[in-house]
């Protein structure tokens, strides 16, 4: 991506304040973007901002992506402030307990659902009608390879990014003649937050079907996402591009 991709390109990133979420923030504020930050942390969204600051405007929402009317407000303030949004990267999300399924809790399965499953719905909901008027639009969620292939006792997170593709795919249809493209991207593990502290033995799980045997770098996953919410990514949409070094069989 040239440094000028996104010149005039206002991007809100979910979740930008740690892990993929700031890394895809910070490349896309080097390729010339404007930037909105949407997290529930409040400390963590202002020392990302102050990281960011010496390379783009950014403006941040402390919101949490599951309850709509929140959403619907961050959504407000974000247009309010830039005018726009071209950009919307889905990238806030939560693994959940590990447990197996009989004695998963319902209502943590349900909490999953509700951050990464209707969070990505109400964030698009808020946002597609400002596309659609404007005639652009790149929208990119951020699921994961356990929504292909599954993950033991994870069932929740794995059923929630297989919902998320299945969204993906629905959403791109509906608006695949107005200007806005939607696809999602599968990584396979990257070494953030999101698990936590990792033994040996549970990196050698994580990587056991990973057949270039390493986690994927937020950097590269990035990559990919920087170019699926530019206008280079003019003729994909409703599509599901993988990066998991090799472990997804379709």
């Amino acid at each position: 991506m040239e440094p000028s991709g996104y010149a005039g390109r206002v991007a809100v990133v979910t979740g930008g304040n740690r892990g993929i979420g700031l890394e895809c923030a910070r490349q896309l504020a080097q390729a010339g973007a404007r930037i909105s930050l949407w997290a529930r942390d409040a400390a963590a969204l202002e020392r990302a901002a102050q990281e960011l600051a010496p390379l783009a405007q950014v403006h941040t929402a402390v919101v949490d992506i599951g309850q709509e009317e929140a959403v619907r407000g961050a959504a407000a303030d974000t247009l309010a402030h830039f005018g726009k949004v071209d950009v919307l990267v889905n990238n806030a999300g939560i693994l959940g307990p590990r447990a197996p399924v009989q004695d998963y809790p319902a209502e943590e399965f349900e909490r999953v659902m509700r951050i990464n499953l209707f969070g990505t719905f109400h964030c698009c909901a808020a946002l597609v009608p400002a596309m659609v008027a404007a005639g652009y639009g790149r929208i990119v969620n951020v699921a994961s390879v356990a929504g292909k292939d599954g993950n033991p006792f994870v069932s929740a997170y794995a059923a929630s990014k297989a919902a998320q593709i299945a969204f993906t795919k629905s959403l791109g249809k509906e608006l695949a003649d107005k200007g806005v493209l939607v696809n999602a991207v599968t990584p396979s593990a990257s070494p953030t937050e999101i698990f936590g502290a990792l033994d040996e033995a549970r990196k050698a799980a994580l990587l056991a079907n990973v057949p270039m045997r390493r986690f994927v770098e937020p950097e590269e996953v990035a990559r990919l996402i920087l170019w699926l919410g530019s206008e280079a990514c003019s003729f994909s949409t409703g599509a599901t591009f993988d990066i998991s070094g090799g472990r997804a069989t379709f």
